[in-house]
């Protein structure tokens, strides 16, 4: 069906009425937990975001524009235009960062329109075949694993420790590379490289920063610039939800240094499409993905990263397109993630996929001052699965209901705040406004039974092993299920979600420690268990000659030790040709 609808998109951009010189560039910038308190422009007096500042004076600045409170769901939404559930994106990892190989992403709608695609950074929604960045319309993809240089799931840079940032090994079309430098700077090098490379015909270049994510690594000559400064100095009143103790406060200092870093390399993209004679027919969005994760000022906000509340949920989100907005203006409408791709589409001429809901809606009329009806936003985020009714809201334009309950709790135990008259989430009313309550809460209850019924969530995304587009295939603990909380511990229960090609499989299991005494391997297969012995001292144990049949099963793999299991760090599985 995917096949199909490409070649269908592919006819219909071909006729379409703009022609191919006349479409402009596209490039999403994207940070990571940078909130929106997190720019000198918005209020920040201590953060030096030159470029930033300026770029903002002169676009479309959205003032309430809301994404998921997390990484995953977020990219998920700006790649589809749908809510994240129907992607099958439910988590950050837990196995639940995986998108679906059935989603149409933006790079394949530009691509189908005969638009040179690039993704430079983080991409965070599937490791393996059929959910990377190649799979899902990129022809050019430099990306680490999992959700961030370092994480469990980026193995290659996992025992690097405090410096996984610098001089990392990233992954450059599916292979493994190393770099020298700092990650920000090598993202955007190649994301200037793949832009010079396509100059001449309308490209999309996704540059997704892995900063300001912990772990908080700095170069020093960043770290410099804020090493003395204390960062709740310089307010005219006391904008702080909590106080910073002083590891907060140093931890404020290498985000901003980060994101000083980050604003240079905007700098420099914008410099480059000034001297490359393309910044009028190039449309460039900057965004984040969620709220803040450490304690620093956030433009009054409550919550951080995690939350539905706004601290965690509103980011910056500006967008220029010279040759068809002359003038910068602001815009007060209540405006999301979803909103990215249709906003693209019409743009840029581009026709939506015809076959599954788009959540989103183009932001164009507001940009155009056109009339626009009511609409709803849902927002949640729980650990695996979404609970009942735990941070969990629904909104729109004038109220905001959000649930941190029981899931048999009554209305009154939920908060709704009025957004017009409260934007900072500070009176709960919904004592007083039991009906608009209620209303919200139908709207909420409805929109989570039509995700949970999803496709892609009611049968979750799988890895394919052996096939001709992947192996060996790496499986990391980022895409790894089982209990809740699943992380670097080799103690608790994990799995993966796969699909086996028929054939005859190698399988090399990496443990993060090596095993202390001697004991059994054991591997579970489509209900088939192959046990191989294993020698104390081992870190790596081998399974070779698998013969496997085709078909959908959970990767069960662990060592027995002294009656206690460990769970592989990262599995290595090969198809033979035998």
């Amino acid at each position: 069906m995917k096949k199909f609808l490409s070649i269908f998109l592919l006819i219909v951009c071909s006729c379409n009425n703009i022609s191919e010189d006349k479409r402009p560039n596209v490039i999403i910038i994207m940070t990571d937990d940078q909130g929106y308190g997190d720019l000198g422009i918005n209020g920040n007096p201590n953060i030096k975001t030159p470029r930033i500042d300026n770029f903002v004076r002169e676009s479309i600045k959205f003032n309430n524009f809301f994404v998921s409170p997390v990484c995953a769901p977020t990219r998920s939404s700006l790649m589809t235009g749908r809510y994240s559930l129907r992607t099958g994106v439910r988590d950050t990892y837990n196995g639940g960062a995986i998108m679906s190989g059935s989603e149409i992403t933006i790079a394949e709608m530009l691509k189908n329109a005969n638009y040179s695609t690039g993704i430079f950074g983080k991409w965070h929604l599937g490791d393996n075949y059929p959910s990377r960045p190649t799979d899902q319309g990129f022809d050019e993809s430099l990306i680490h694993l999992a959700g961030g240089i370092g994480q469990v799931g980026d193995f290659t840079n996992y025992f690097k420790g405090d410096k996984s940032y610098f001089n990392p090994i990233l992954w450059h079309n599916n292979k493994q590379k190393e770099y020298e430098g700092y990650c920000s700077d090598i993202f955007t090098e190649n994301a200037i490289k793949f832009i010079e490379k396509n100059k001449s015909k309308p490209f999309f270049c996704y540059l997704s920063f892995n900063a300001p994510h912990t772990p908080l690594q700095v170069p020093e000559k960043y770290y410099k610039m804020y090493k003395d400064l204390d960062p709740e100095s310089g307010f005219s009143e006391n904008l702080f939800l909590n106080k910073m103790n002083e590891k907060d406060k140093d931890d404020a200092r290498r985000i901003y240094g980060m994101i000083t870093n980050i604003d240079e390399n905007v700098g420099k993209v914008i410099d480059k499409l000034d001297e490359l004679n393309i910044k009028e027919e190039t449309l460039l969005i900057f965004m984040s993905d969620n709220g803040p994760q450490q304690i620093r000022y956030n433009g009054r906000m409550k919550g951080r990263k995690g939350t539905v509340y706004s601290g965690g949920t509103r980011v910056p989100f500006y967008l220029k397109y010279p040759n068809k907005f002359s003038q910068p203006k602001e815009i007060n409408q209540l405006s999301a993630h979803i909103d990215i791709l249709p906003t693209i589409s019409e743009i840029c001429n581009v026709d939506l996929p015809q076959d599954r809901k788009i959540d989103g809606k183009s932001l164009m009329p507001l940009i155009e001052n056109k009339n626009t009806n009511q609409r709803h936003l849902f927002s949640y985020w729980t650990r695996r699965y979404p609970e009942k009714y735990i941070n969990i809201s629904i909104q729109n334009d004038n109220y905001k209901l959000v649930g941190n309950t029981d899931y048999d709790s009554n209305i009154e135990n939920f908060e709704l705040y009025n957004l017009i008259k409260d934007p900072y989430e500070n009176n709960n009313i919904v004592n007083q406004n039991i009906e608009t309550a209620k209303t919200l809460k139908n709207k909420m209850d409805n929109t989570l039974k039509e995700l949970m019924n999803s496709k892609n969530l009611k049968t979750e995304p799988r890895i394919i092993l052996g096939s001709n587009f992947e192996n060996p295939s790496f499986l990391n603990r980022n895409d790894a299920s089982g209990d809740r909380g699943v992380w670097a511990q080799d103690n608790i229960y994990s799995f993966w979600k796969v699909k086996f090609k028929k054939g005859t499989y190698n399988l090399k299991f990496k443990f993060k420690n090596p095993i202390e005494s001697n004991g059994t391997m054991f591997t579970e297969i489509n209900g088939l268990v192959f046990r191989k012995k294993i020698i104390k001292n081992d870190s790596t144990i081998e399974m070779n000659g698998l013969k496997i049949d085709q078909g959908n099963t959970d990767l069960i793999s662990f060592a027995r030790v002294n009656s206690k299991k460990k769970y592989p760090f990262w599995i290595e599985v090969y198809k033979t040709n035998e």
